[in-house]
Parts: structure tokens; C-alpha cells; sequence
């Protein structure tokens, strides 16, 4: 298969491309476009066979489900059984935008978009290539992110490029994404909604919406291994680069500072791969960047008083890490707190939970 790659400007999404490229849809196809968030790869998630050629693709396990994004509210009730009263003042708040719900299904919605579930992850991006695109399909768009299984997730076309060239029909390149994380995901099913995957809706911003909000212990340790995963990202190993990542991090971190002994510890760390003949990777931040050895291939994801700034570099980042063949990576930790809940989520799973506490 030829994977054709077209450019169009925000600014145009009126553009005959996308046109084509919702045909590609409609007949069943797969096209990646970007999203405020990351890159999805976009497939008919109303039809099976579609929705399995996502799995394929990507080499997605089939019980990991699929978010179905829509371009507008009245989209919403012919795929869900219910919207409760926690998930209709989400949507007035943050609809169209960085935010998935999870709801109980109806049945339109066949068991391989939703990885044998009975409900249904949903989201209306806000980005207008996303948006333009979806309404000229005329059906939901089931859309993970369009990278390989456990890879870091796209934040250009040239990253979905290396990931999918030869694997679906069509790439719209739409330059940088937004965010560079992918969406914050709400379970709104129980009486108390539940947040599955943190975002750039943080928790805080959740409960100043609808006032409870729990937790689900998955984001911040592994899952058994029989579990089934209500959401993207829960069980499996994602976001992950070719090397070794390991995250450091203070024992008694605070999160505004970067402690002295996280950087002594990189250091250490760092010097003994590269003893060993072996190229180091560091990830930091512009306040520690000249902290480390020359030696090592360091990159700074930006300012800590800066999160968005850290957020959209971090994908960036562990993909270059991979172009440039290091060994190790060691990084830096984050606020736990508003959307540095966030990135450090993405950061330990990308470290398969390898986290060194100084």
C-alpha cells in the first residue's frame, strides 16, 4: 500500500484533500489527521471491519478500546444509551476540546470499536482539519493516536510517517499539534465520575465542573495483567522509546524545583553508561540543562513554570532520542499536580514504571 501524505492549513480546511480523504473513511479506510492533542488515526467507528484495520495497523491488542470522535453534540446521543447529568455539564464546559467521557453504548456502536466493552469512549475535538474532516465523513471517527502500539505518540505528520507509511491510505500533514498529549479520559457511567487518563481538562478543573472526582489507581502504578482496560492507555505499555528510560525522582519532591540529588543522581547514572561504551540520553528542563555532561545527549522540554511547554516537547523528544540511537535515557520528574499530572503519567508508563526515588 502507497500512504499518500497531504498538507492543508487550518486556516483551509475547506480543502479538496479532505474531501478525498473522507471518502477514504467512508469506504472503510484509514487516514491519520491532527488533532489539537496528538495525530489520530481515523477510521469509520461504526464499521467493524474498519475499526479492525486499526488494530492491525498499529498492532493494537483488540481489547484496548478505541475513542469515536464526533464534530458536533447532536452527534452524541445515537451511540450512547444515556447521557448523565456529570457527562452533559463535562460537554457544556469543555466540548469541543481535549476531553473524552466514557458512556454505556448503544447499539450502533459494534464491540471492536470498544474492545469488547459495553461502553463507549467519545470526544469532539477542537481543531478545525479534525472537525472539517468528521462532518464531511458523516460518521464518527474512531481514532487512536497514529503511532505504533507502545510508541510515543505523534505530535507531526513526519511522525506518523515513520510509524505508518505503507500501513494506511492517506496522512493529512496539519504542522505541529497543539497540547502534545492525548486527551483526558472521564468514566461518567457510576454515580461518581472516575478520571481514567490525565490530560489538559486536569483533575482540578474537573472537580471545579461537577465537584467529585476520583482517581483511578491506574494512572499512576501498573494493572494486573487479567485486567480489562476501560480506556486507551491503562494496561499496556505506551509512549515508549527504543532505549531504556528511567525516571528519577526526590522522595520528597515538591514539584516547583528540581532537587539537587535528582541531578547528582542523572549525573551518576548518565556517567556510567557512557564508562560503559554505552550513549546516554537526559531529559531535563532549561533551569538544569547545563547541570549535566557535555558528553550526553541532552534535551530540555522547556521552563518548569511552563507545563504546556513541557507537554507539547515531550513526544518530540523521545522520538528524536531515537533517532539519535542512545542506549539509556534518564529523566527528570514533574509536578504531580494540574497538567503535570499529565506528563509525569505519560513519563512512567514511557519507563514501564522504572522509576528511581533518591
Amino acid at each position: 500500500m502507497e500512504t499518500k501524505v497531504i498538507s492543508i492549513s487550518r486556516e483551509d480546511a475547506e480543502d479538496s484533500g479532505l474531501k478525498e480523504a473522507a471518502e477514504i473513511l467512508r469506504r472503510g479506510g484509514l487516514v491519520a489527521f491532527p488533532t489539537e492533542t496528538v495525530y489520530g488515526l481515523g477510521a469509520n467507528a461504526l464499521d467493524e471491519q474498519a475499526s479492525s484495520k486499526i488494530y492491525a495497523a498499529k498492532g493494537r491488542p483488540s481489547d484496548n478500546p478505541l475513542i469515536a470522535h464526533i464534530a458536533d453534540i447532536a452527534d452524541l446521543p445515537p451511540l450512547v444509551a444515556e447521557i448523565p447529568e456529570a457527562g452533559r455539564r463535562l460537554m457544556e464546559a469543555y466540548w469541543p476540546g481535549p476531553l473524552t467521557m466514557i458512556f454505556r453504548k448503544s447499539s450502533l456502536v459494534p464491540r471492536t470499536t470498544t474492545g469488547g466493552l459495553d461502553t463507549v469512549a467519545v470526544r469532539m475535538p477542537d481543531d478545525a482539519i479534525a472537525g472539517r474532516l468528521i462532518r464531511l465523513a458523516g460518521v464518527p471517527v474512531a481514532a487512536p493516536s497514529a503511532n505504533m502500539s507502545g510508541r510515543p505518540s505523534p505530535t507531526r505528520a513526519d511522525h506518523v510517517y515513520q510509524d505508518m507509511n505503507g500501513r494506511i491510505e492517506m496522512i493529512i500533514d496539519g504542522g505541529p499539534v497543539g497540547i502534545g498529549v492525548e486527551s483526558t479520559i472521564v468514566d461518567v457511567t457510576g454515580n461518581v465520575p472516575v478520571l481514567l487518563r490525565p490530560g489538559a481538562v486536569t483533575v482540578e478543573m474537573l472537580r471545579s465542573t461537577v465537584g467529585e472526582v476520583e482517581i483511578d489507581p491506574a494512572i499512576s502504578g501498573p494493572v494486573k495483567p487479567d485486567m480489562k482496560p476501560k480506556a486507551p492507555g491503562m494496561k499496556y505499555r505506551h509512549y515508549a522509546p527504543r532505549a531504556e528510560l528511567t525516571l528519577v525522582e526526590d522522595r520528597e519532591y515538591t514539584g516547583k524545583a528540581v532537587s539537587r540529588r535528582v541531578v547528582d543522581t542523572i549525573c551518576s547514572l548518565a556517567a556510567d553508561c557512557m564508562a560503559g561504551g554505552r550513549r546516554a540520553g537526559i531529559i531535563c528542563t532549561d533551569e538544569t540543562k547545563d547541570c549535566y555532561p557535555r558528553e550526553a545527549e541532552i534535551r530540555s522540554l522547556g521552563r518548569r513554570s511552563q507545563e504546556e511547554t513541557i507537554a507539547h516537547n515531550l513526544f518530540g523528544v523521545l522520538r528524536e532520542f531515537d533517532s539519535l540511537g542512545v542506549d539509556e535515557i534518564y529523566s527528570e520528574s514533574f509536578s504531580g499536580e494540574n497538567l503535570g499530572r499529565a506528563i509525569m503519567n505519560r513519563l512512567t508508563k514511557a519507563a514501564g514504571y522504572r522509576i528511581k526515588k533518591v
